[in-house]
């Protein structure tokens, strides 16, 4: 079973998926740590008779998410009159649009919400209905994201544009200085740029961020096309036929603003903070010193991992090492075996990095933002702050 699953989520597990990386970075092959802590956490669910994927918990949840996404939109377009009618509706509607991405849409991409393939590519393609691309998702996050964490010009989820600095070994702007100030609100349009242009330029040029990938086709291309017809059709088209084009576009705003913000700040405190390892590759070698899961680890950081409330919305990603570690097990599962993945990494020197609170992770993003805004920030300064903070 060790032999079958220890490398989920692993460069060589990608490679055996439809899509494969373009970039290859090599690991280290030293995989003790890996492979004990996968044993661990397979006793874990044979002597405890949990499931790691069709777990009843996440199918209630996705009925609710999904009657919640359903209520707000009709009661929105269809009996909203009046803007204190519309605002909370929208604001809503942006959050359970999260909360599918989070949830639904995120277990079903990385396989973990179902054992069968089917169920999973039909959750995972929830994304065409708040806005993206069931295809670049795979790319983007599974592959360019999960494989290559925190390192620069390999991981394109650092890659918010000339708009902000994220790491320390990306180019300096002077308007970076008050970056620590504008992101919060640009992170807003990021939703609503993600949902009208990203895919679309990304399709155009075959290229995300530093990487080329293969246009859609077939199937996926179909589905591509479906995806955002369906979408364009429920946030624009629809709507039209009832209110007037200036009364959508706002609400729409609204929602979409509400719907970038949250998911930007959730990715954000778990990478973009003051604790997170950044490493590049040697030069020579394109090799990371430490192995693939030693690095998911020091590259992560919890947050408010005893707040089942922030848990439950989340889909478990406050869990942020955990899932990096088992992408294919079932968010819910994620703080059963916290404490297990906590006490290997105590047990193998490897740095297990949480804030308490949603507000410490907060709080350390901007000061994040705030030093990588510096001219003259040295990005070994990075290195010894951290020893400092005691990561």
């Amino acid at each position: 079973m060790i032999q079958e699953q220890e490398l989920q989520g692993s460069p060589e597990y990608y490679s055996r998926l439809p899509v494969e990386p373009v970039k290859k970075l090599k690991f280290s092959k030293n995989n003790a740590f890996q492979v004990e802590l996968r044993r661990r956490v397979d006793a874990f669910f044979r002597n405890t008779g949990r499931r790691e994927r069709d777990c009843v918990q996440m199918y209630v949840k996705t009925a609710i998410l999904l009657l919640g996404f359903a209520a707000f939109y009709l009661l929105l377009v269809f009996f909203a009159q009046t803007w204190w009618q519309a605002l909370p509706l929208s604001i809503l509607l942006g959050l359970v649009a999260a909360g599918i991405g989070f949830n639904i849409q995120h277990d079903g991409g990385h396989q973990a919400y179902s054992n069968i393939p089917w169920v999973n590519q039909l959750m995972g393609m929830t994304i065409e209905l708040i806005g993206g691309s069931y295809y670049n998702w795979r790319w983007q996050h599974t592959v360019f994201h999960h494989i290559y964490v925190n390192i620069t010009e390999h991981d394109t989820d650092l890659d918010i544009g000339i708009f902000g600095r994220l790491t320390p070994h990306q180019q300096w702007r002077p308007f970076h200085q008050w970056q620590h100030y504008y992101l919060w609100l640009l992170y807003g349009l990021m939703g609503i740029k993600w949902q009208l242009y990203d895919d679309f330029h990304s399709v155009l040029t075959k290229q995300m961020g530093d990487h080329q990938y293969p246009r859609p086709q077939g199937w996926d291309l179909v589905i591509f096309l479906g995806g955002k017809a369906t979408f364009l059709s429920l946030v624009f088209g629809i709507p039209l036929f009832f209110h007037p084009i200036w009364v959508v576009l706002v609400f729409y705003g609204v929602a979409a603003s509400v719907f970038g913000v949250v998911l930007s700040i959730v990715f954000q405190l778990a990478h973009a903070v003051e604790e997170a390892e950044f490493p590049l590759p040697q030069k020579d070698t394109g090799r990371i010193d430490n192995d693939w899961a030693m690095h998911q680890v020091e590259t992560t950081v919890n947050f408010s991992r005893y707040n089942p409330v922030i848990t439950w919305f989340l889909g478990g990603l406050n869990f942020q090492v955990e899932h990096h570690l088992f992408p294919r097990i079932c968010h819910v599962n994620y703080p059963a075996i916290s404490q297990l993945v906590e006490e290997t990494c105590q047990e193998f020197g490897v740095k297990y990095i949480e804030h308490k609170s949603f507000w410490a992770g907060v709080v350390s993003h901007f000061r994040w933002l705030r030093r990588m805004g510096m001219k003259n920030f040295d990005p070994t300064q990075h290195l010894v702050s951290r020893t400092k903070l005691g990561a």
